[in-house]
């Protein structure tokens, strides 16, 4: 393939005018030099406007082509054609000597550099060669004309060819950025769909299905006592009735992405004490609440993940420990929160906890989902437990300095 060929898809507006410009000259040149000889009342002036005529036609023929547009040995031969035929007309006028400049350009463009530079300094000594003898003399402007034509197309094609490089690079460069700022969007993306997707994992296990779970429980209570006990059994079923009300409030509460009902209606320590009431009720379980240290206010992320955390704690609880009594600690320290969850029932081994949803039920989540939140936070989860010990579950926040206001754009201001 040519060069011609290689960068005809990439010419801006600017390149084509300047190629029209050396089609236009090359037929100007020709004009002049007929119109010279004719003018003149030359002997040779028929033959000079025949090789004229040629030199155009032949000239015209070469873009046409799509042989010499697509090979080089085709663009080659073209060349050397128009080469010859300028050389005839060389050898019939001095004036054929000033289409040299148009034709180094060609053969620039045309020939790859380690030919065309060759190509380039034979033109230029023909063309100094047929002036002299037109003229029989070979004085220092003879020379010195084709030469620095020939030097200033040189310079000029290897410097637009330099810029052409460098435009190229440019253009891959920007190919290859969009292309990653595409790829950095599509993974943003998947980033945003995963992190929702664990949002509502987490939400659904902590409430919709540790809800679900009561209302199992208390219906199958309230079935096993319907013949014997009717005012138990109703007693369930109001119960589960209200963890049915309750569901569904967080389910509305965690589609509108807003912050817990027991936290919109009370602080941490009161949702706390109202989660062990609950679970007491549900469950039989004795569950007991306690507050150290001097309540502070906390972030709303911090209070929503250790309702959440100490909601799948007491769940995990009642449906795995088999325990008959849970100790629910919030502590506030100076920097840090803690929650700590105890409870007296058969432990597990930790390390043997299945992943997440490898097992039935999708077991194993609980715990990924405490760790989770209390990483979202900064903050570490440790459990402690063995088989026929219990279970100790601490999750520990870092918290704000509650006096570092941040500062005014007023006070900001000199």
């Amino acid at each position: 393939m040519t060069e011609e060929a290689r960068t005809d898809h990439s010419l801006t507006p600017v390149l084509r005018a300047l190629r029209l410009c050396l089609h236009l000259m090359v037929a100007a040149l020709l004009a002049l030099a007929a119109v010279r000889a004719v003018a003149d009342g030359r002997p040779t002036a028929p033959a000079v406007l025949a090789t004229a005529v040629a030199l155009l036609a032949l000239y015209v023929l070469g873009p046409v082509l799509p042989r010499v547009r697509s090979s080089s040995r085709a663009a080659a031969l073209w060349l050397a054609a128009v080469v010859a035929v300028w050389m005839v007309l060389l050898a019939l006028t001095p004036d054929g000597v000033w289409l040299a400049f148009p034709l180094f350009f060609v053969q620039l463009h045309l020939l790859p550099l380690r030919w065309a530079l060759p190509a380039v300094a034979a033109s230029t000594a023909l063309a100094i060669a047929g002036f002299a003898w037109h003229t029989r003399t070979l004085s220092v402007g003879t020379v010195i004309g084709p030469v620095l034509g020939a030097a200033v197309a040189v310079a000029v094609v290897l410097g637009y060819q330099a810029l052409y490089r460098e435009s190229e690079q440019r253009r891959r460069l920007i190919e290859e950025l969009t292309e990653a700022r595409s790829e950095l969007a599509a993974a943003e993306r998947a980033a945003g769909v995963l992190a929702e997707r664990e949002r509502l994992a987490r939400e659904i296990h902590d409430t919709l299905a540790q809800g679900l779970s009561s209302i199992q429980l208390l219906l199958r209570a309230a079935e096993r006592a319907v013949p014997e006990r009717p005012e138990t059994a109703l007693g369930h079923i109001r119960q589960a009735r209200t963890a049915a009300v309750d569901n569904l409030a967080e389910a509305r509460r965690f589609v509108r992405a807003l912050s817990p009902p027991d936290l919109e209606a009370g602080s941490l320590p009161a949702a706390l004490e109202r989660l062990c009431a609950a679970t007491a009720r549900t469950s039989g379980l004795a569950v007991h609440c306690q507050v150290s240290g001097a309540p502070a206010p906390l972030p709303t992320p911090h209070e929503v993940a250790l309702l959440r955390i100490a909601q799948s704690a007491l769940a995990n609880t009642v449906q795995h420990a088999a325990a008959d009594r849970v100790e629910l600690t919030l502590s506030y320290m100076d920097t840090e929160v803690a929650l700590d969850v105890v409870d007296d029932g058969a432990g597990f081994v930790p390390s043997e906890v299945p992943p997440p949803g490898s097992g039935a039920g999708g077991a194993g989540f609980g715990l990924a989902a405490m760790r989770a939140r209390a990483r979202a936070l900064q903050g570490t989860l440790a459990v402690e437990s063995a088989p026929g010990e219990g279970t100790a579950l601490a999750v520990t926040l870092p918290c704000p300095d509650p006096t570092a206001v941040p500062e005014t754009p007023r006070e900001a201001a000199p």
